[in-house]
């Protein structure tokens, strides 16, 4: 989502995306989270809170992330003891998904119940870190949630914010990044470049809080080599968006390397397949022979759920699925 984009192009693509559930009601639930993202950033937030509670009564696959967003959606509109108690029934059930509990351990963080957001980070940590279970991505941001939350209390650094100092690869350190007193430190005495470092350290928290919003990655479209085949034998006119299969597979790990580069996250891939491309081409009323149209295609492919996250580790299976270890295949490139 551009941080420019308008409250109205917010609504209309959680419209979009609303129809598109509609049609695909088998891969409600990511377009309707999507789309009451949208709605929230739109201020939309008592239609984002009927988004959320029209999934929670369908049995989803993930009810305490939904729980939490709603949570925090609520408290941002004047619900405070409706949001309290879905943070309270979330911790009693201490989910094993670290995603919940980041929602709502910022949520308090952002209202300054700083003791209790502590204490959630913790919580999870604790629940979810062990000496048989890896940190991941989702985790090491829960570790450092709670550096954020200890550095504003004042707290000295215990073994967790060690290991989320060490996981930080940011150009700036953690400590100095969650320093309460780095807007002065800065050395400036000019208050728009002051409000203007507010609005930054903002931006991150808000930038954080709609990635886990936002339930599905950039996606870059994938064809197998026998789809597109069948695909330029049905429409040559995509040639020139597919040269050949192998520089198909150059260019998608080039684009996902360069989106990287520029500082994009939670990219992914999803496969595509003349069937279900065609399908979705008569759905948008467009030829499928059009190129504007393999981009849209993408992305609801994402919004369905359907892409996988990219890189993967060293040793998986590349994406391309030949089978190789990705360092001895494309993420050798």
């Amino acid at each position: 989502m551009r941080p420019d984009t308008t409250p109205a192009e917010h609504i209309a693509e959680a419209e979009r995306l609303i129809r598109t559930a509609t049609r695909y009601p088998e891969d409600q639930e990511p377009l309707l989270l999507q789309a009451a993202a949208h709605l929230e950033l739109a201020d939309e937030r008592d239609r984002a809170s009927t988004l959320y509670d029209q999934l929670l009564s369908a049995s989803p696959a993930n009810p305490y992330l939904i729980k939490a967003l709603q949570a925090a959606n609520l408290w941002e509109y004047g619900h405070e003891p409706e949001a309290r108690a879905l943070i309270s029934g979330i911790r009693a059930a201490a989910p094993k998904d670290p995603a919940p509990w980041e929602v709502i351990a910022e949520a308090l963080e952002t209202h300054d119940e700083l003791e209790a957001s502590h204490d959630c980070f913790t919580e999870a940590a604790s629940l979810l870190i062990t000496e048989h279970e890896p940190l991941t991505t989702a985790t090491t941001a829960l570790l450092t949630g709670r550096h954020r939350v200890r550095r504003l209390l004042g707290r000295p650094h215990d073994d967790w914010d060690m290991v989320a100092d060490t996981r930080h690869i940011g150009p700036i350190p953690l400590d100095e990044l969650h320093d309460p007193k780095r807007i002065w430190a800065l050395g400036s005495d000019d208050p728009a470049e002051l409000r203007a470092e507010i609005a930054r350290l903002r931006a991150e928290l808000g930038d954080r809080r709609a990635a886990l919003s936002r339930p599905f990655p950039v996606a870059i479209l994938h064809w197998p080599a026998r789809e597109l085949a069948e695909l330029l034998t049905s429409y040559p006119t995509l040639a020139s968006e597919y040269p050949s299969h192998e520089a198909h597979l150059r260019d998608i790990e080039s684009s996902l390397r360069a989106l990287a580069t520029s500082g994009t996250t939670n990219l992914g891939i999803v496969t595509a397949s003349v069937p279900s491309y065609e399908a979705f081409a008569a759905s948008e009323k467009t030829s499928p022979a059009s190129p504007s149209l393999l981009a849209e295609y993408a992305t609801t492919l994402a919004a369905r759920g359907k892409a996988t996250p990219w890189p993967p580790t060293p040793t998986s299976p590349c994406w391309c699925t030949s089978g190789k270890p990705y360092n001895e295949c494309h993420g050798a490139m």
